[in-house]
């Protein structure tokens, strides 16, 4: 034998590479628990312009504004959470490279001291050289069904990876509205503010001459007082939201990124890019998490394959070539040389229902990855179909709140020169004065419901996970 150590090895792998199966299910994709089609949408549905899918639109197409762009940047640069999900794809993928790594053998240096009675004696057999250490062969698959469930799950991760992006790029694209939001609502706070304080002095002036009751001067005072109550609670909360948008840039704002002179108006930040609905069927396959809740039901089912394979015997193969002698000072003269084969395989006959058990176990784990599957598209159909709903009415919602505000206005003029000339009581300005900036902060929270329902539109349809060509997502100035 000029090559006695491949021939039982090239048979081995020959037998392993030929002899294996899987024991894996056959998928079958779960039907969509939701209609064919979106909800009739209420009132005059806006028909969107636009003929791409979300998810080809890259949100560098979709956000105009060069600051909100900026600031997305930094976020996918700088936020934690979107780390994590990177780093968990790091793990993902080294948990399936040891799965894989499981169906090879893993041959290292080996040497060994065998004593062997020998009459009344012991003889010591001394080897070294490379050896394997119970290799299982996969004859029934259940390594392949554990690389094959690794794998999916690796496949999951990269979709939560996606899925976490686009989370995090409309959140920021929220949190800068609410910022622009913030700035008008301040302003228009400190000019009714500057408003009332006017009409606080000149009814004081009014009261000390007696052409006014003090009843109308204390209802000045508290409408001032209001409009004060009003500035603080604006305050707060634009510097909650700055903290919020912080946290998710994951550094603080740029250096005088969020001067109050140089921020565009809410209504111009309106430059979003109309998008189809399209049909349920390909949002929902275009939906990372979506994806992601499938990766997971498709290692589930794998899962079963490994369980039903530890009912078949486990065959392992140890094998040894090297020097061995029985004197150590002789290991390596020439003429010691040898090899060792053998193979071990072990079916166990009584385990107290422990591999019933686990197989029991893979098949509800499959039975919850299709519940939770079933969910995510249930989940995804009902926000694709809130967000139609928002742009079908928020639009007309938008239109009649600025002709309330409109009237609202024409009202609060005619009231003041009304009482003014003495033809109608303060009481009257007094409540024009509440409605009119009762109707101005609503056209400002509902402009905000509009863009941010844009947002949320391109979301749910699964766009914001991919980049422009020749795009760079490093933090740049806009």
């Amino acid at each position: 034998m000029k090559h006695p150590t491949l021939t039982p090895l090239a048979l081995t792998v020959a037998a392993t590479l030929l002899g294996g199966c899987s024991m894996i299910p056959t998928y079958h994709r779960p039907a969509a628990p939701v209609a064919a089609t979106w909800p009739a949408e209420p009132g005059e549905p806006g028909s969107a312009v636009g003929t791409t899918a979300a998810p080809d639109v890259p949100w560098q197409t979709f956000f105009a504004d060069p600051r909100l762009r900026q600031l997305i940047r930094l976020a996918l640069a700088n936020n934690r959470d979107l780390r994590v999900a990177v780093l968990n794809i790091e793990q993902a993928r080294a948990q399936f490279q040891i799965r894989r790594a499981d169906q090879f053998p893993t041959v290292g240096i080996a040497a060994a001291r065998t004593p062997t009675a020998v009459g009344d004696g012991t003889l010591n057999v001394y080897s070294a050289g490379l050896g394997v250490s119970n290799w299982e062969l996969d004859f029934f698959g259940r390594l392949g069904s554990l690389k094959a469930a690794a794998r999916s799950q690796y496949l999951a991760t990269e979709e939560g990876r996606k899925a976490a992006q686009i989370s995090l790029i409309a959140s920021v694209a929220n949190g800068y509205l609410n910022l622009l939001a913030d700035e008008e609502l301040l302003e228009l706070t400190r000019q009714t503010l500057a408003t009332r304080e006017e009409s606080l002095k000149l009814t004081r002036l009014r009261f000390e001459h007696g052409a006014a009751s003090e009843i109308d001067s204390r209802d000045v005072e508290s409408l001032f007082a209001g409009a004060q109550v009003a500035l603080a609670q604006q305050q707060r909360q634009r510097a909650q939201d700055e903290n919020a948008l912080v946290l998710l840039l994951g550094q603080p704002l740029p250096e005088g990124f969020f001067n109050a002179s140089a921020l565009p108006q809410l209504a111009d930040a309106a430059q979003l890019t109309d998008l189809p609905a399209g049909l349920p069927s390909s949002v929902l396959i275009n939906r990372p998490d979506v994806r992601q809740a499938e990766q997971q039901l498709i290692a589930a089912n794998a899962n079963i394959g490994a369980a039903r394979a530890a009912f078949f015997p486990q065959i392992t193969l140890t094998a040894q070539a090297g020097s061995a002698s029985t004197q150590l000072s002789g290991l390596f003269q020439s003429g010691t040389y040898g090899w060792t084969l053998a193979s071990q395989l072990l079916l166990p006959i009584f385990d107290a229902g422990r591999r019933q058990a686990g197989l029991d176990s893979a098949n509800a784990g499959r039975a919850i990855a299709v519940a939770q599957y079933e969910k995510a598209i249930q989940s995804a159909f009902r926000e694709v179909a809130d967000a139609l709903a928002g742009r079908a009415t928020l639009g007309e919602q938008l239109r009649a709140q600025q002709a309330q505000a409109q009237a609202e206005s024409v009202r609060y003029q005619l009231s003041n020169l009304r009482y003014r000339n003495g033809v109608a009581s303060y009481l009257d300005n007094l409540d024009a004065q509440r409605a009119l900036f009762a109707a101005q902060q609503a056209v400002v929270q509902t402009r905000l419901l509009q863009l941010q329902n844009q947002v949320l539109l391109y979301k749910t349809l699964g766009g914001g996970w991919t980049e422009a060509a020749g795009a760079d997502t490093r933090a740049a100035s806009p």
